[in-house]
């Protein structure tokens, strides 16, 4: 049923009632299990939506005063409100969410960039490039996901009111602004200090992670597109050797453009403009707790046990496969 907007309702008038129908109604006896279709408890959104909307805007809020951020906090919060006011709440929609997300991306990247003329290191360049190859992937394929399956079920539930539903955008804006800060902080300032060896090797890590977080993202779509593989669950290319190996590409992929936030200043201290560039540690802190805690891990395996508890071969894999970093996989079960 398509949702429509609560000012575009109008009263349509109403068929005649069935009198026939009336009359059974009346005579059949009142069920006590017969209940409406599941209410919404209004009540437990607007307290979800006024926590995660006052913990997002007090997030931006500390960023933007205490590390200076004042116009990447504006640039992210501005263009999240914007598409949920011209799109997201009118429609109930969050087609253009993860879209959204990566444009706030690119507008952040570019932002850190073009406002302030200065001569850009190597260091700075690769953190900025990468950034933008990063969020073309993954806002590519999180926007074809949602085209193929039509919606996102993580939204179902927050939808029906306004302040939960803008939480999720806030929560994004958020999102942008934590994660983007090693690229944000280095380009915010002068970088004249050469690149190292850990430099390298910090950038060639960065390059793992990312065509680990892209190989196993594109061997679970493959996967999935098999209809012999509906309803079960991977367990081969990368995933034999990791249960989220996508998670840990994501992860090696902040704490890299992290290390070369905190390379730039020496690894010291000293002044203050040293010390805020640690900050940047911030970015992959946020991905591990978001990944580990709260919408990644915990959530995919709740649903897994759910689907695949009671198969030996699942617990199997669980029980013996790395939860990230790949490793050795699951050995094969014995046959009775």
């Amino acid at each position: 049923e398509t949702w429509v907007p609560w000012w575009l309702v109008t009263q349509k008038p109403q068929p005649p009632p069935n009198k026939t129908r009336m009359s059974a109604q009346a005579a059949a006896p009142a069920h006590p299990s017969s209940t409406p279709s599941k209410k919404v408890n209004a009540a437990k959104l607007y307290v979800r939506g006024s926590v995660s909307n006052g913990m997002g805007l007090a997030i931006l809020y500390c960023l933007s005063h205490y590390l200076g951020l004042q116009r990447y906090v504006l640039i992210a919060g501005g263009i999240q409100l914007f598409v949920f006011i011209i799109h997201g709440l009118p429609y109930r929609s969050e087609k253009f969410y993860d879209l959204s997300g990566s444009f706030t991306h690119l507008s952040v990247v570019t932002a850190s960039l073009i406002f302030d003329e200065r001569k850009r290191s190597p260091r700075q360049i690769f953190a900025a490039i990468s950034a933008v190859v990063w969020m073309s992937r993954l806002g590519t394929f999180l926007y074809a996901r949602i085209l193929r399956d039509g919606r996102d079920a993580r939204f179902d539930g927050i939808k029906p009111v306004c302040l939960s539903f803008m939480g999720a955008w806030t929560i994004q804006a958020v999102w942008v602004s934590l994660i983007e800060l090693p690229v944000v902080l280095l380009n915010d300032r002068d970088d004249n200090l050469g690149l190292g060896l850990t430099d390298l090797v910090a950038m060639g890590l960065w390059i793992v992670g990312f065509l680990l977080e892209a190989a196993a993202d594109s061997q679970k779509m493959a996967f999935r597109d098999k209809p012999e593989n509906k309803g079960r669950w991977i367990r081969s290319g990368l995933w034999r050797y990791s249960r989220h190996p996508n998670y840990f590409g994501e992860m090696l992929m902040w704490s890299s453009l992290a290390f070369l936030a905190s390379s730039s200043t020496g690894f010291t201290i000293s002044t203050k403009e040293a010390a805020v560039m640690h900050f940047a540690w911030l970015s992959p802190l946020f991905t591990a707790f978001l990944l580990l805690l709260v919408t990644g891990v915990p959530a995919v395996e709740k649903a897994g046990f759910k689907k695949w508890g009671s198969e030996p071969e699942y617990m199997n894999y669980m029980k013996n496969t790395s939860c990230l970093l790949p490793w050795f996989p699951a050995p094969e079960m014995k046959e009775d």
